[in-house]
């Protein structure tokens, strides 16, 4: 992975400054975060796997794993920001706001940074 790819991490961070500076609620930046690091965690994994499944030519694997693994990253991000919500309102608020930045910020970083990568030997 290129470094701009990683650019969530770094906005989660400035997320915390934000939260202590604007009293926000800190349960909300708590699940929030959690849930954040928890399915780049599995993001992570997920691809590893499938790019073994793609290197020994089981491309239908490859795609199941990576179907299977982004649906279940956002439910587990939408139940955790449910239960913050159900915990209390305004932390649940917080949380999702928070996800949705890291998302849309995780989301034009691979984008960008799939610009910039170099073909591999043999791709056009």
């Amino acid at each position: 992975m290129s470094p701009p790819k990683y650019v969530d991490l770094l906005v989660l961070a400035a997320a915390l400054a934000v939260f202590l500076l604007g009293g926000l609620p800190m349960l909300g930046f708590a699940v929030g975060a959690a849930a954040w690091l928890v399915q780049r965690g599995i993001q992570v994994l997920a691809g590893h796997r499938a790019a073994a499944e793609l290197a020994a030519g089981r491309r239908q694997r490859a795609m199941a794993i990576v179907a299977t693994t982004t649906l279940g990253r956002v439910w587990l991000m939408a139940m955790a920001v449910l239960l913050a919500g159900l915990a209390e309102r305004e932390a649940g608020l917080a949380s999702a706001v928070l996800v949705a930045v890291l998302f849309t910020v995780s989301l034009a970083a691979q984008g960008i940074a799939h610009l910039f990568d170099e073909p591999e030997a043999g791709k056009a």
